[in-house]
């Protein structure tokens, strides 16, 4: 009963996590897109009221006219919303589901003994540091650099090393799988903590200043939008990390942290080509293709590095039953789904039992080999062709 509530657990946290990132994602596309697309003001008296750019959209039938002011509006509205609670509540059912799926067992998913032997303990409150040092260098970047001459670049290519650098720290700490999702809350957790302590307390200031008929200092403006494009550019990164678990060919290869790093330069270069893509549209700025060039040539790249190397044929019987397979189910197989611990409510300790997961069973331990999960139970090349004998066979 304890796993299947678990399961539950996992299931329900899963998916409020990615309806509330969807939200998330979704706002800042969509002012991303918003700001790259405003017009100067075609209305006198809009001119006049300070505001700097517009934009008519249709959409579901109906016609939108948002504007944009450049440092405040002449009068604030009573109702004022707010776009906080989507990053909040990504970041804290990211977290649970963290702890649920990662950090319950760290035994079993954050801790590879050919990467690192470790203690569980010391495991999570390395994996937990991973997310609070990342922010910490993040800010004192942006911070110390953020607003100096060229700081956009200089902060850029500092963030970019301090990835490289974490990446690879994770990928030689972690379990591939642990590894590539940390690094993706690490990122995630910078995005987050952005909006909470940078872009909603700047903003605070300035509806602050505004009643109070002070005025507004540009400068929480400028701050917040440096970090609301930081958290732009980090989104196709962080989304790659978050589903890289279902495909072991990337988190499982030698060489991991050059695949996650290769991966998420090719999301962020592929994302500045749709930000820029709005603006050349309205002609401020030569066509973006060379960035979705890049990206897509670094995939390429990756797809023919990752290639499978050629393996000798191994030699299986012409057919191949229960009993044949028996042995190497017991020995691989059965200590997470046996009688004694039923992981994710699976057994196969009996024929019925295996020929019920059959499918599964094939999916996760012949195509993408994610199981044994990082092949803790050391199953050869050999093993896997039984069981895909077995089920083709069936």
């Amino acid at each position: 009963m304890e796993t299947y509530l678990f399961d539950w657990a996992n299931l329900l946290v899963r998916w409020l996590h990615v309806i509330v990132a969807i939200a998330w994602i979704g706002s800042s596309f969509y002012f991303v897109f918003l700001d790259s697309s405003l017009t100067p003001p075609q209305d006198a008296q809009l001119k006049k009221d300070g505001v700097s750019g517009e934009l008519w959209a249709v959409h579901g039938g109906g016609f939108y006219h948002p504007v944009k002011f450049a440092v405040s509006p002449p009068r604030l509205p009573e109702h004022l919303h707010w776009f906080y609670w989507e990053s909040y509540s990504t970041w804290l059912s990211g977290f649970a589901l963290f702890l649920i799926s990662y950090l319950w067992s760290p035994s079993v998913y954050l801790i590879d003994p050919k990467v690192m032997a470790w203690s569980p303990a010391g495991a999570i409150a390395a994996a937990l540091a991973f997310l609070v040092v990342f922010w910490l260098f993040y800010d004192a970047i942006c911070r110390s650099l953020g607003q100096s001459k060229n700081g956009d670049a200089k902060v850029g290519a500092l963030v970019l090393v301090l990835v490289c650098v974490a990446a690879y720290a994770a990928t030689h700490m972690f379990a591939g799988r642990a590894a590539f999702l940390l690094v993706g809350a690490m990122i995630a957790t910078a995005m987050s903590a952005n909006v909470f302590f940078w872009i909603i307390p700047g903003q605070r200031t300035v509806v602050a200043d505004l009643k109070a008929g002070k005025p507004v200092d540009p400068i929480h403006g400028q701050r917040g939008k440096q970090r609301s494009v930081h958290n732009t550019y980090f989104t196709l990164p962080v989304l790659f990390a978050m589903l890289s678990n279902h495909y072991s060919f990337t988190y499982a290869h030698p060489q991991n942290w050059l695949v996650l790093i290769g991966m998420m330069f090719a999301g962020a270069a592929i994302r500045q080509f749709f930000v820029l893509r709005h603006g050349f549209k309205l002609g401020r700025n030569a066509h973006p293709w060379p960035y979705a060039a890049v990206g897509v040539v670094a995939l390429l790249a990756l797809i023919v590095w990752l290639r499978p190397a050629p393996t000798e044929a191994v030699v299986v019987p012409e057919t191949v039953g229960y009993a044949q397979l028996q042995p190497v189910v017991e020995q691989r197989c059965v200590m997470c789904h046996g009688e004694a611990l039923q992981s994710k409510g699976i057994r196969l300790d009996s024929e019925d039992g295996l020929a019920l997961h059959a499918q599964a069973v094939y999916q996760q331990v012949v195509l993408t080999k994610i199981m044994p999960l990082n092949n803790a139970t050391g199953i050869t090349d050999a093993e896997r062709a039984l069981f895909a004998k077995w089920f083709l066979g069936r």
